[in-house]
């Protein structure tokens, strides 16, 4: 026999928490567009962080989906946020992302649990001798088997019950509110990003018009003052802006493209006041983006 899968098993990496095996059924639920979407699946192994699963439906690495499993014998589900880790066809692995302090100590009960087998008692009785060719041999006494010690067992009161049930409703509520929570915030935040990607779309940019075009549709047009420094110095020329107009022909944005700088506050502060009428693309008023030049002369 090949040593290979010996070998193979001593370097595996063992796990921080251990995993351990469990068969029980597992809700997952993605949002797919927005929308909420059930996938059935069932339980391989279970641990403090994650659990291995396999899902009746394509899951993505770094998704973030909510999951729901009920451990057997214990009464209160165990719902939470998780990581899709892996996926290879329809096994994957789920990273937990928002478990409480009682689910980890729920789990870990669970699995310490689980791990534990029961006990073997051997067989303490005597070989028993070979008698000799025409000897007869006493038979020997029964060796006494281990005595198993009395089960403890606790009696618990009606008043008891009572409280014990109460506490366990009140469990599963505070996970089921968690559950909620924790939904409600992986939604919206998905929500958010739809509405935010649809309206960016919506808008879209600014469309680029030609200076010549915009020119003939000013409406208002304030000259600029000429900077008495600019004109003491003698200075004079063209400056160049980029302007974005409002779709209602107003003067969002400048950005001043060329000119001396003597003049290009006055011009800035100009055409700031400037109305324009407003462009149509297909009926409709656009914001738009286009080029305006401001001429300075003294003469």
């Amino acid at each position: 026999m090949s040593a290979a899968p010996s070998l193979a098993l001593e370097k595996t990496q063992r796990r921080a928490y251990p995993r351990r095996p469990v068969h029980v059924p597992l809700d997952v639920i993605a949002l797919r567009s927005g929308v909420p979407e059930n996938l059935p699946g069932r339980c391989t192994d279970l641990s403090e962080t994650g659990v291995g699963a396999v899902i009746a439906g394509e899951l993505v690495p770094d998704q973030q989906v909510a999951v729901e499993l009920r451990l057997p014998n214990v009464g209160v589900p165990v719902r939470a946020r998780a990581l899709v880790r892996y996926q290879s066809r329809l096994r994957c692995g789920l990273e937990f992302t928002g478990l409480s302090a009682e689910q980890r100590a729920m789990i870990r009960y669970w699995v310490d649990r689980s791990a534990s087998a029961p006990v073997d008692f051997r067989d303490l009785r005597k070989e028993e001798p070979v008698a000799a060719a025409g000897m007869e041999t006493e038979a020997p006494e029964p060796a006494a088997l281990p005595t198993a010690k009395p089960t403890r067992r606790i009696r618990v009161g009606r008043r008891g019950f009572y409280v014990l049930v109460a506490c366990t409703l009140a469990l599963a509520s505070l996970g089921w509110w968690r559950w909620q929570r924790s939904w409600s915030e992986l939604e919206t935040t998905e929500l958010e990003t739809h509405a935010a990607v649809a309206e960016q779309g919506l808008q879209g940019s600014p469309e680029t018009v030609s200076a010549e075009t915009m020119a003939k549709r000013i409406v208002t047009k304030v000259e600029p003052a000429y900077p008495e420094a600019a004109r003491k110095a003698g200075t004079e020329g063209l400056v160049v802006l980029d302007a974005v107009i409002r779709p209602d022909g107003s003067v969002k944005s400048l950005r001043p493209v060329s000119g001396p700088d003597l003049l290009v506050q006055a011009a800035t502060e100009a055409v700031q006041s400037w109305k324009f009428e407003p462009y149509l693309t297909n009926g409709q008023a656009v914001e738009v983006e286009t080029t305006i030049a401001v001429e300075f002369r003294l003469h």
